[in-house]
């Protein structure tokens, strides 16, 4: 039985690249969304009087709902329709980023962050799955390739148009942007797409239990580490969120084992060596990647002085490079393996993240070094996303796609919002309580401000030098 509702042979093709552009612009939000607030952090934090762990919380609880969400939501869109679940969650998109942009305060605004991760991961989770469904085998790879393209287009204009709102329009325009865009693809959708309709296969039964115990792992393992610069390692808050995501986490490992249809098959883990090493690697990778750019985008404003829109401009060569050189890689992979490119995209990353560490000023060669230890990182990136996919997603069965498909989409996702708790609190380690709080209200005390700052670049070293660490 088909996903897509039959349609009309003379219409068919149209109709197809249709369907196409509609996910398209979803796939192509999910990530502007996720790289444009980097830029616009320090904006947002002076404004609602944000301490660093809130600002880091603004970006991490986006992450955070898609890792949790991803994979339970991709199934019930299987089951229910993935074109009605794609256009809900262009929906619950768009209110959120109405939201967001009219949020009065640092929990109005981390909370709307978080509806709008979980309307990301509805259109992520299901425009892929859309575009395999309705086109034949001979035009699936072009397809898809066009798909993907948005994906890194959208992570390529977030930074410098990013900048350029918060400079011109006020960074809550970086939310509101999305309502007309949002709009139009829900008009467009509901006019001209057709309805589609479940697969004829066995339903998966809701992991209830898995998703909650991964939720509540995640939460309490972020939340005390972004705020660890505030709240201090011996604290009883911290000391307690970490024992429950300890035991959350030994939770759900033993609900995975036991379920039926797990979240995440974990004994896959243990039955594909292949499998497990690289989705480690691609854990890891990513947990040393995500922060950085998040936290060069605070270096750039906050330490060196520069406006949000020069600092999206100077962050454009990572994205750029990994967009434009992911296609080589990839076809290379297939030539010569996965396992040099990844290596040495393993390398590349190290190198990149090692230059950032030795950033000390605001000369025109710091200003070079970042430039070029970003483009490193870009190629690094590049080098090493496409091969390992490949790597992971031809260690297992034609059966078993899907499942490594939300599996990798699931570690990916983690490493980010990882990586901008883990670096952050890395980063903001020199800052103590104080400091973390007046790094974006310059107008609370100009000397602790300043103070901060430096303070926050001796920081900003040792987490990139941690990132070099993790990602080789």
């Amino acid at each position: 039985m088909p996903l897509i509702r039959r349609i009309l042979p003379e219409e068919s093709g149209a109709r197809r690249w249709e369907i196409l552009a509609l996910s398209s612009v979803g796939a192509f939000m999910g990530p502007l969304d996720g790289s444009i607030v980097s830029v616009a952090l320090p904006a947002v934090s002076g404004d609602l009087r944000l301490s660093f762990g809130e600002a880091i919380w603004v970006q991490a609880v986006y992450l955070l709902a898609m890792a949790i969400l991803l994979i339970p939501l991709g199934r019930l869109a299987d089951q229910r329709g993935r074109m009605r679940y794609y256009l809900g969650g262009v929906a619950l998109f768009t209110v959120a980023s109405v939201a967001s942009g009219l949020s009065v305060d640092g929990l109005m605004l981390i909370v709307s962050r978080a509806f709008q991760g979980a309307g990301a991961a509805l259109m992520v989770a299901t425009s892929a799955a859309i575009v395999t469904a309705v086109f034949p085998p001979q035009q699936r790879g072009k397809a898809l390739g066009i798909n993907v393209m948005a994906v890194y287009i959208g992570l390529s204009v977030g930074p410098p148009l990013g900048g350029i709102l918060v400079d011109t329009a006020g960074w809550r325009w970086i939310f509101l942007v999305n309502v007309p865009i949002g709009l139009a693809v829900l008009v467009w959708g509901a006019l001209r797409l057709p309805h589609d309709r479940p697969a004829g296969r066995r339903a998966l039964r809701p992991d209830a239990l898995g998703a909650g115990l991964l939720a509540v792992f995640l939460t309490c393992l972020l939340v005390p580490i972004s705020f660890v610069p505030q709240w201090g390692w011996d604290a009883s808050a911290t000391v307690t969120l970490l024992a429950v995501s300890g035991l959350a986490l030994a939770g759900f490992v033993i609900a995975e084992l036991r379920v039926r249809d797990p979240i995440l098959d974990l004994s896959l883990l243990r039955r594909n060596r292949l499998f497990a090493a690289a989705n480690l690697a691609a854990l890891l990778n990513y947990m040393a990647l995500y922060g950085p750019v998040v936290l060069t985008a605070i270096y750039l404003q906050e330490v060196q002085g520069r406006s949000a829109a020069v600092a999206g401009w100077l962050l454009l060569s990572q994205p750029v490079l990994q967009a434009t050189l992911s296609p080589f890689a990839g076809r290379l992979s297939d030539r010569i393996g996965s396992r040099v490119l990844t290596t040495g995209g393993m390398v590349l990353m190290a190198v990149g993240l090692t230059l950032l560490a030795t950033l000390g000023g605001e000369s025109a060669s710091d200003t070079f070094r970042l430039v070029v230890g970003l483009a490193v990182m870009g190629v690094g990136l590049a080098s090493f996303s496409a091969p390992n996919s490949s790597a992971i997603m031809g260690s297992v069965g034609r059966d078993q796609l899907g499942l490594a498909s939300g599996f990798l989409a699931t570690m990916r996702v983690t490493g980010q919002a990882l990586s901008v708790a883990l670096l952050g609190a890395i980063a903001a380690s020199q800052l103590g309580a104080v400091g973390a709080k007046l790094i974006f209200a310059p107008e609370d005390g100009v000397e602790l401000s300043v103070t901060a700052a430096s303070e926050f670049a001796t920081g900003y070293r040792y987490a990139m030098a941690t990132g070099a660490v993790l990602a080789v």
